[in-house]
């Protein structure tokens, strides 16, 4: 409490009462309002029975754990694997999308910071913003027009003699795993110019005169620099890539399944809002361990994640 008071005591002295009580306002709006006072709505309903309006309130209506039963083991005693799998593989998809965006991120914002410069720094950031003006629905529709059977994918393949027939791209769910890719590529990219763009240039430079190898410098020096900003990327595209449902609707395959469609489904479709909120929580649990268990494996702390 101490410490927050000296930080309300410094941040009224810099900005004045106004600011100080207009930012106080907007954050207790956001983050207890907007944030809070929604997830402990979402868990207290996964706790309830499935009842009609009237018997809301009623003697009947009491705490369960029959919706996360219902998780585990579905109506019966055995393990309810297909929505254990989906899970898993919703788990396991977000981290080979957040894998994929580091890899292709991190070249960028070195470049970005280090190397580009006046006009090309700017067309190279107005070619990553420009594109996002568009909406993601749009871009989604985009990404299965350019992998369909008839699309650009398949036309270049075939016309270099690649493959004889169309491949079903959306079946192989490249479409899925390259819209995602490229849905939340800027959350990535702009965490790690930051965190690079405060790296001393001198440093590189002293190691390359030294003989070190570019893979060398990247490793020893540019990459720890830059580690915060790619938890804090990495962070963000495994959230919200997990929790998409726009584009593995758009985009998934036939067999594929994304965890959202099941919540989606016990909510809009089943109408079983307390099993759909504990769906819910169980995403939002599952997530949040699997980061925090990332950031210790990683000797990741939130304050560097916050900066």
């Amino acid at each position: 409490m101490a410490a927050l008071r000296r930080l309300l005591a410094d941040f009224t002295g810099r900005y004045g009462v106004g600011v100080t009580v207009y930012v106080a306002v907007a954050l207790f709006i956001w983050v207890v309002l907007l944030i809070i006072l929604p997830q402990l709505a979402m868990i207290e309903t996964s706790f309830r029975h499935n009842l009609p309006p009237d018997a809301v309130g009623g003697p009947t209506d009491v705490l369960t754990l029959s919706n996360y039963r219902y998780f585990l083991f579905g109506n019966g005693e055995a393990v309810n694997t297909l929505d254990l799998g989906v899970l898993a593989k919703t788990v396991l998809a977000s981290v080979f999308v957040t894998l994929l965006d580091i890899v292709l991120c991190y070249p960028i914002a070195y470049i970005l910071a280090h190397s580009a410069t006046g006009l090309a720094a700017r067309l190279m950031v107005i070619g990553l913003i420009v594109p996002f003006w568009v909406n993601e629905i749009l871009r989604a529709f985009a990404f299965r027009v350019i992998f369909g059977s008839t699309g650009l994918v398949n036309g270049v393949g075939m016309s270099l003699g690649l493959w004889d027939t169309p491949v079903d791209f959306i079946r192989a769910d490249v479409a899925l795993y390259s819209g995602l890719t490229y849905t939340y590529i800027l959350l990535m990219i702009f965490p790690i110019y930051n965190a690079v763009e405060a790296l001393d240039r001198s440093q590189i430079e002293a190691a390359r005169d030294m003989g070190a190898s570019w893979l060398r410098v990247h490793w020893r020096i540019v990459l720890p620099a830059a580690k915060p900003g790619i938890a804090s990327g990495a962070t963000m595209v495994f959230m919200l890539t997990a929790g998409a449902l726009a584009a593995p609707q758009i985009l998934g395959g036939p067999s594929s399944l994304w965890f959202t469609q099941l919540v989606y489904q016990w909510f809009n479709e089943a109408g079983n809002w307390p099993r759909g909120a504990a769906y819910a929580a169980i995403l939002l649990v599952t997530c949040l361990g699997f980061v925090l268990l990332m950031m210790r494996l990683f000797r990741v702390n939130i304050g560097a994640i916050g900066r």
